[in-house]
């Protein structure tokens, strides 16, 4: 379907099929949300307030966990970095396959690192991780409840450049596959395995969320130049987007810190989901662009010869 003429056609559709599904999830019925017309905005009104509660008290022990040692201006530089990088997408997805390994996807991913390196120094992500619960369906359920019905939250994946259909794309992605995300387990809760690792190595949740996205960029350099041969243009349109959706993802939860460490305009409830939600986000961006330009397989190839 077609949610907006003017974006591009690599943004994945929302089916009828996903539709059904995400209203279910969120437990919105009648004819909010019609096929033709779905979007964040439209369904604003029609979510409830169910989870918002538990959401401020996650969002509450995170304010006081990190109460000072945030640096503001050095978080708005980054995300000013993000926004400029998302705006150069269309630029290099026109350029296509490089023609010698350069360093143009690292440029674009190097002041989200500058904010992930922060929040790590700062202990951001071990305090998500201690007050945000894993990714179970009902966590995800009410984190997507309070995006859609936040207008600051879904304002800063504007901000970030995604157009209400790929905003309204990430979300509902995120909520179909709530199953997957709950695969996405803290550190505390990954199995000890002495032989392989050390479960006490592993970053925090959203450390991984973040920075696996942020490596998957990196690569890209290396990756469209080395096996060009195999990747088909409709693959790099697929994998531009995920960098969008994953980038998107970044800016939204390096938003909620900057917020907290300044600002201070969201609530308790919208600090919780925005940093479910980017991570979130950001993950599903990752086992997107595994799927679409990393696991390649004899049958999704691009034909031998280039024919």
């Amino acid at each position: 379907m077609e949610l907006n003429d003017t974006v591009s056609d690599d943004v994945p559709d929302v089916d009828e099929r996903d539709r059904r599904n995400f209203l279910k999830i969120l437990g919105v019925t009648g004819g909010v949300g019609a096929a033709s017309e779905l979007s964040l905005s439209d369904l604003r009104g029609a979510v409830g307030e169910g989870s918002a509660d538990e959401l401020a008290t996650y969002g509450e022990r995170i304010r006081a966990d990190l109460a000072g040692g945030l640096d503001g201006g050095r978080l708005s530089g980054s995300l000013a970095g993000i926004e400029a990088g998302i705006a150069e997408l269309p630029e290099l997805r026109a350029a296509g396959f490089p023609a010698e390994q350069g360093t143009a996807y690292q440029e674009v991913a190097a002041p989200a690192w500058d904010a992930y390196d922060h929040l790590a120094e700062v202990g951001f992500f071990a305090a998500a991780e201690r007050h945000l619960p894993e990714f179970t369906p009902d966590h995800v359920r009410a984190t997507a409840a309070e995006l859609i019905r936040a207008e600051p939250l879904t304002a800063a994946l504007a901000d970030a450049g995604l157009t209400e259909r790929e905003r309204t794309a990430a979300v509902v992605d995120v909520v179909n596959e709530n199953e997957r995300l709950a695969h996405w387990v803290s550190t505390a809760s990954l199995p000890a395995d002495p032989e392989d690792y050390d479960p006490e190595n592993v970053a925090p949740l959203h450390q991984r969320a973040l920075g696996g996205a942020l490596l998957w960029i990196d690569e890209l350099d290396q990756q469209l130049w080395q096996r060009e041969v195999l990747l088909t243009e409709s693959m790099l349109d697929d994998g531009i987007w995920d960098v969008k959706q994953m980038l998107g993802g970044v800016h939204m939860f390096v938003s909620a810190a900057r917020d907290l460490a300044g600002p201070e305009e969201l609530t308790d409830s919208q600090l919780a989901a925005a940093l479910a939600g980017g991570s979130a986000i950001a993950i599903r961006g990752q086992e997107a662009i595994e799927a679409d330009l990393f696991r390649i397989t004899d049958e999704t190839r691009a034909p031998f010869g280039g024919d």
